[in-house]
């Protein structure tokens, strides 16, 4: 994809982002939290750290490694949940795993505790299994999103339904995302601030006649951890029967 193109998709997504107001630092300070909202770091009974995030809206990502090995990415719980008198419930997850088990749908359920814990566990019905875990509340979410800190080349493996490859990925400092991988698959789109919580919402399109599931397009999170520099994105097809996982470190 060209630079030109590039800038076209990233003017269009703004546009869009602007019309809908999801996006963007409005100046207006954040309500206080009242549910399991927040930046959450933990681990699961099945020996995988997880970090999760539950946005203003409900809408979550939990995020899980390679089991024992905390810095690959194996995939990522997605969906839209409830929270209630201390009560987190999701009945519409999606798990996107890309290390053999594909895409099988999910529930969620947790006990939260505000700023403090967030404790529940992830079923399957097929297969039928349940792993637990517990995470406690990071404190990167109360601080402010800049696309100057997250701008910057990173080197890391890029993951869509069926194939892995090492990628380099640039952002830029108007968050332009431009990337190629080893298979010569292009990933382009843009990361915006969100208006509340250390996040960026993430658009991309993913194409080549290389790519092992065509041309896609994706939207999703992006969380920057500032102390390891490294990056996260997870994101999805409109229909959830595709998605993305990047896990890269600058330099």
């Amino acid at each position: 994809m060209t630079t030109p193109m590039i800038k076209v998709l990233a003017v269009s997504w703004l546009l869009a982002l602007a019309a809908c107001g999801g996006s963007g630092n409005s100046g207006t300070p954040p309500a206080p939290l009242i549910s399991a909202e927040g930046l959450w770091a933990g681990s699961t009974s099945t020996s995988r750290t997880v970090t999760g995030i539950v946005l203003d809206n409900g809408t979550y990502w939990l995020l899980y490694s390679v089991p024992n090995v905390s810095a690959l990415t194996a995939g990522f719980i997605q969906g839209t949940g409830t929270s209630l008198n201390g009560s987190f419930s999701s009945s519409d997850g999606v798990d996107f795993n890309i290390s053999g088990q594909g895409i099988n749908n999910a529930t969620v359920s947790a006990s939260y505790a505000t700023k403090q814990s967030l404790n529940g566990s992830a079923t399957y019905a097929n297969p039928n299994s349940t792993y637990t875990f517990t995470s406690a509340y990071n404190a990167d979410y109360d601080k402010t999103p800049s696309l100057s800190a997250i701008a910057g080349n990173y080197l890391g493996i890029a993951s869509v339904a069926g194939s892995n490859e090492a990628i380099t990925m640039v952002i830029n400092p108007q968050g332009l995302v431009a990337g190629t991988g080893t298979s010569s698959c292009q990933y382009a789109g843009l990361v915006v601030p969100r208006a509340k919580g250390n996040l960026y919402d993430l658009s991309l399109v993913i194409s080549g006649s290389n790519c092992a599931t065509g041309t896609s397009s994706v939207t999703g999170i992006g969380y920057f951890d500032a102390g390891a520099k490294r990056l996260y994105l997870a994101a999805l097809n409109s229909a959830r029967s595709n998605g993305l996982v990047f896990d890269g470190v600058k330099p």
